[in-house]
């Protein structure tokens, strides 16, 4: 089993606390066969030749970071390269910061801990993760990997990250108090779909043309078979796998993680769907 960080130091008041889907994305990411799919996309090709350029692994969403962390520690393991490039985005100023110390505090602890032989030549190098709104600060086609954990459970409406206040006669944008800040990570409006139908309209040009994958948590009341047949009406190349499920137990919030690719590069459409 591969370890995840510590995030003792988060403050869970303003930042969202990880949960069953937040170890769903972890379990399904490392996974054999999405290991095995991450490492055929982005690792050194069977002759030893290096890919083209290191891939850059985008978050969105972050919350404490743990996934973000995950990905970046283990990235000899996970995607057959330490040579990636991770970066975080979130609307919640206080994720971002703890996003930071969680990817940090995650590759200090590979690289002192005498079981991993490559110590911290395992692990990507984070970039950093900042305040925004999903990928509208990114530039387009840049992104080989992207995960999103959104806000998806249905409410009356999804809540403003930002309140306007004047001081000294200039409006400066605040965030509202801890309480809306945190439901900033759940509220997900009408179906639970209204950030994350954003996102997908983005995510034709925010991927790599050539190697963009992504990967997005879904719950029951999501209506992720429509989801499905959505991309799937995009055309080719484009592909889209369930890799992950989750929530058999019973209760609305059952679980799915979608891998969206574009199929023209060798290995998308293989998938191992995780009970």
């Amino acid at each position: 089993m591969i370890p995840t960080s510590s995030t003792n130091h988060v403050d869970f008041d303003r930042v969202y606390e990880p949960a069953e889907d937040s170890y769903l994305l972890l379990d399904s990411l490392s996974s054999p066969g999405e290991v095995s799919f991450l490492t055929e996309r982005f690792g050194p090709r069977n002759n030893g030749d290096a890919r083209i350029s290191s891939p850059l692994i985008v978050e969105i969403g972050t919350g404490s970071g743990i996934v973000l962390a995950f990905l970046t520690a283990h990235a000899k393991t996970l995607f057959g390269t330490p040579g990636i490039l991770s970066l975080g985005v979130d609307i919640n100023q206080y994720a971002c910061k703890a996003s930071v110390q969680t990817v940090e505090t995650a590759c200090q602890s590979i690289a002192h801990d005498s079981r991993h032989a490559s110590s911290s030549r395992g692990t990507g190098f984070l970039l950093t993760s900042f305040t925004g709104d999903l990928t509208s600060a990114i530039r387009p086609e840049t992104v080989d990997l992207l995960v999103f954990n959104p806000p998806y459970v249905p409410t009356a409406g999804v809540p403003t990250a930002f309140a306007t206040n004047e001081v000294n006669g200039e409006k400066q944008a605040v965030l509202y108090a801890d309480s809306d800040v945190l439901s900033l990570s759940y509220a997900g409006g009408m179906d639970g779909m209204e950030v994350t139908n954003r996102l997908l309209e983005q995510l034709p040009s925010v991927l790599n043309v050539d190697r963009g994958v992504a990967y997005i948590l879904l719950c029951k009341q999501n209506k992720p078979d429509e989801v499905t047949q959505r991309v799937r009406e995009w055309g080719a190349p484009w592909k889209v796998d369930v890799v992950g499920r989750s929530g058999k137990h019973g209760g609305w919030e059952k679980l799915q993680i979608l891998r969206i690719c574009r199929g023209s590069y060798p290995s998308c459409g293989i998938a191992l769907i995780r009970e």
